[in-house]
């Protein structure tokens, strides 16, 4: 049996280095202990090392460490060697294992560091005092885990040009405009007497209480009795809250607050012409050029707006663009898209006079050496975009809408959408629709009867739309 002297607060390179000693030696889970430095121990100490082993570890252990190190638990040291230990003994992918016993209490630690980093950036307060001719803005908080260096870079991009100096139970931090420096554990003291950003935060908050909106048990899990000693509002909240009953009669009581003189005058303004519907869709197309609604305009190469006239009867509805789309800047233009084309004239459909588009304007792929593969747009990416699908719709105004594939009835239905067992008519909201595949569906199938077959399936789910 072995023992690894390891600090309360010690860190992810502290435990890393010992943890690289242990596995160097080949030393078990069972034949460690890890105890304070201090502690006096009957087990030899885990021996020197000259040149411990380095390797690596799957990412989601390194993310698990970062936040479990931080948590108070003294097992928690055990807990990761033990994970570790598994993972270079052949379980590489234990720590996405929530089932796992010990990687769910990790995962436990973490929510809960997680949830004391934003309490501290949530609750801390700052003071206002005079140093030397110098503001300093100073702060006390008690964190229950050891999260400083993993909050206090936060308070570094918020307030940059700032001095000031948090202090705490498990360490200090002090930024001077330039340089961040951690300093050891300080005691509470008195905040100054003449805080005047207590007086500036105590007016802003009572005057942004609403009693219609409070909900005390909401209240009571957000902001713990734990860190109201250190913020200053907190001596209000018994006063609002005993009050709050009086002020929602005040304010039922009260007349509401008539509109501006010159609101009617504007009101009785008549309203401006509205643009003919081409120009109020090439708009929409240069808007959607310059679209930041997702991050997916990073990868693509640009967006693609639909494509057709605006005033046509029937409007066709895909998932995104492909490769080919993306390249070019119009909808179905692809192997799809030749598809389409000869799917639509089978069935007796003109191209020309039909509005192609998709529920999203911009190509979701994953390279593979120098192709694109096609990546499904998730449900986010799906509802970003529907705003744009939206105004097409509004603008077009077509007396049927096509929707190829599910993702596109997703969208335009807004819920999940089977299309092998919802295939057929369909309604989305006050436009009459049409479920069927999307033409790419077709160019996957493994053989070429299967393929034909559906092909066939297609030109007649074509064909009745032609005929509604």
């Amino acid at each position: 049996m072995y023992w690894a002297p390891m600090p309360i607060d010690a860190d992810a390179v502290q435990f890393r280095a010992m943890a690289r000693r242990c596995l160097t030696l080949d030393i078990a889970p069972p034949k460690v202990s890890f105890a304070s430095p201090d502690a006096a121990s009957l087990f030899d100490r885990v021996p020197e090392v000259d040149a411990p082993a380095s390797f690596s570890v799957p990412k989601a252990y390194a993310e698990l460490l970062k936040l479990a190190i931080c948590h108070q638990a003294p097992d928690r040291f055990s807990l990761l060697y033990d994970v570790l230990w598994r993972i270079r003994h052949g379980e590489a992918s234990l720590a996405d294992n929530p089932a796992d016993a010990a990687v769910a209490r990790l995962n436990d630690y973490a929510h809960n560091v997680r949830r004391d980093i934003h309490k501290m950036h949530a609750f801390l307060r700052f003071r206002e005092q005079r140093v030397d001719d110098r503001t300093v803005f100073t702060s006390w908080f008690e964190p229950k885990h050891f999260i400083l260096h993993e909050a206090v870079p936060f308070f570094v991009d918020r307030f940059s040009t700032m001095e000031w100096f948090i202090a705490t139970p498990i360490g200090t931090a002090a930024w001077n405009g330039s340089e961040l420096v951690y300093g050891p554990p300080a005691e509470r003291t008195p905040p100054p007497a003449d805080a005047v950003l207590d007086e500036t935060w105590l007016t802003y908050y009572r005057t942004t209480f609403n009693p219609a909106r409070l909900r005390l048990k909401a209240l009571a899990t957000e902001m713990p009795r734990h860190y109201w000693v250190n913020m200053p509002e907190t001596q209000l909240i018994p006063a609002m809250v005993a009050g709050s009953g009086r002020r929602l009669q005040e304010m039922a009581a009260r007349a509401p607050d008539l509109a501006p003189r010159f609101a009617g005058k504007i009101a009785a303004r008549p309203a401006a012409p509205l643009p003919p519907v081409a120009d109020a869709l090439s708009a929409v197309k240069e808007e959607i050029a310059h679209c930041r609604r997702c991050l997916l305009h990073c990868a693509a190469t640009q967006a693609v707006p639909g494509e057709g006239p605006a005033d046509a009867a029937l409007m066709l509805v895909g998932e995104q663009p492909g490769d080919a789309e993306d390249l070019a800047g119009r909808p179905f233009v692809g192997p799809a898209g030749q598809l389409l084309d000869r799917a639509l004239a089978e069935a007796g459909l003109d191209r020309d006079r039909l509005y192609l588009t998709n529920a999203v304007k911009h190509f979701k792929y994953e390279p593979r050496g120098k192709r694109r593969i096609h990546q499904r747009p998730n449900a986010g990416e799906v509802q970003s975009c529907k705003w744009w699908l939206n105004r097409e719709i509004a603008l077009v105004r077509p007396r049927l809408i096509v929707a190829l594939g599910a993702t596109a009835a997703g969208a335009l239905s807004g819920r999940a959408v089977s299309v092998t067992k919802e295939r057929g008519p369909m309604s989305f909201g006050e436009a009459q629709g049409f479920v069927t595949v999307h033409p790419s569906f077709l160019l996957r199938l493994p053989d070429d009867s299967a393929r034909e077959r559906e092909y066939r399936n297609f030109v007649a789910d074509l064909g009745r739309v032609a005929s509604a």
